[in-house]
């Protein structure tokens, strides 16, 4: 996935000038593998892409059952400009614990709190918690599975910062 989202972008780079940035998401079998992160190194001195223009998105999940690797990881890679997600963020069970080390700088909430967002006020409360935990610990955020022009208010209202969904 890597080596061809890297390709595309070197073969269109018309759209490429007009991309603020390039998501890739990432498995916990690839953040697993210890080869992984020199091929990904390898991908950027071979296309010569800007890696500020790439942001990586690792599920909170496979960061924290590979936690050490998922560290290495991104620390070399913030070393070469890319960014990182942490994608389904609310879903696992150390989610605030390890925000402080990871390194990361967006947060994306899981889509199961924003999906009724604008009517159940326990995901109001919860989503609330995040964007004043990610606030401060100056995450921008992403909310998942943004559907309707309701939950896209709702979004905009709490203060996030970008959404993803068919709205």
């Amino acid at each position: 996935v890597v080596e061809n989202a890297f390709r595309w972008l070197v073969s269109a780079a018309d759209e490429r000038a007009g991309l603020a940035m390039c998501a890739i998401n990432l498995s916990g079998q690839s953040m697993g593998d210890d080869q992984f992160l020199p091929f990904v190194i390898q991908q950027f001195r071979t296309s010569g892409l800007d890696a500020s223009k790439i942001c990586f998105e690792i599920t909170e999940t496979s960061a924290i059952a590979n936690f050490s690797q998922a560290s290495r990881f991104i620390q070399a890679l913030h070393g070469l400009g890319c960014k990182f997600a942490l994608d389904d963020f609310g879903n696992g069970v150390g989610a605030f614990a390890n925000l402080k080390t990871l390194g990361i700088d967006y947060l994306k909430i899981d889509g199961n709190f924003i999906r009724n967002l604008a009517r159940d006020p326990v995901s109001q409360a919860m989503v609330s918690a995040m964007v004043k935990l990610a606030r401060t610990l100056n995450f921008r955020i992403i909310a998942e599975q943004v559907e309707d022009t309701t939950a896209l208010e709702a979004a905009r209202r709490m203060g996030i910062d970008f959404v993803q969904g068919y709205a």
